[in-house]
């Protein structure tokens, strides 16, 4: 009898909210038979796969991480035993969560893949602040970019600077000291900044700052990651944002 091969879904699973959840996505975890979780993922999750056996493969910066290369060859391995494989990622599985390596991967070997779009760290961070990241009278748009490249190096801070699109910037904190001043040096110390730390949990918490005290308004509210980090006019919009100068540091919780 000929072998049948499963399938591989990558699911974004959102910032950590359930309720942000596709039904697509709903849909794909009650069939799934092997759940591989990332580290972030609301751990919840668990509860709509009800018959998949979970597998935690946490990746997470500055901590001891599941190899890449390993939960590669584990998604392989369960597909050619023909089950239905769910690898759950934080946020939107296509944005800089190695989604790429793994698709590649995945169809050198033969194997189905499908991507379950989630909603976007940034976009949540946004709907909590109550601000349009693309607002017309700010901005061109937005700019999704990391602060920690595969190679370590610094993003080129000026050319981002110079779009005159709001920046969302993900896996910041570590380097806040780093990028705020390479920002000082190609936007007004006056530009608004927000920094959203665990957008759509329980833990929420939010810094309104300028770019004139953003390190230290977040080491004073002690933000950490995981945490967006949004710069830019468009941002100024927020309800309750007041300039530093003006009225002091604001920090508040969901």
């Amino acid at each position: 009898m000929k072998r049948v091969t499963g399938k591989v879904v990558l699911l974004g699973a959102g910032p950590g909210d359930l309720e942000l959840l596709t039904l697509k996505a709903v849909r794909q975890l009650q069939v799934a038979q092997v759940l591989l979780l990332d580290e972030l993922v609301n751990p919840d999750i668990v509860s709509l796969a009800p018959q998949a056996q979970v597998v935690r493969v946490g990746k997470r910066g500055g901590c001891k991480s599941t190899p890449q290369d390993f939960i590669q060859r584990l998604m392989r391995r369960y597909a050619m035993q023909g089950r239905q494989v769910v690898r759950v990622k934080g946020g939107e599985v296509l944005l800089f969560g190695r989604a790429g390596e793994e698709i590649r991967y995945l169809q050198q070997h033969g194997i189905a893949v499908e991507v379950v779009n989630g909603i976007s760290s940034a976009l949540a961070a946004a709907a909590s602040l109550r601000v349009s990241l693309t607002h017309r009278q700010h901005c061109r748009g937005v700019t999704l970019v990391t602060a920690h490249a595969q190679d370590h190096s610094e993003p080129d801070w000026q050319a981002l600077a110079a779009t005159g699109t709001t920046l969302a910037i993900y896996m910041g904190m570590s380097r806040i000291a780093s990028l705020n001043q390479a920002l000082l040096q190609h936007l007004p110390a006056s530009t608004p900044v927000a920094v959203v730390q665990w957008a759509s949990t329980p833990q929420e918490q939010r810094l309104l700052s300028t770019l004139a005290t953003l390190e230290a308004d977040a080491i004073a509210a002690d933000m950490g990651s995981p945490a967006i980090i949004l710069v830019g006019k468009a941002i100024g919009e927020s309800n309750g944002f007041v300039l530093p100068e003006i009225d002091g540091l604001l920090s508040t919780r969901a």
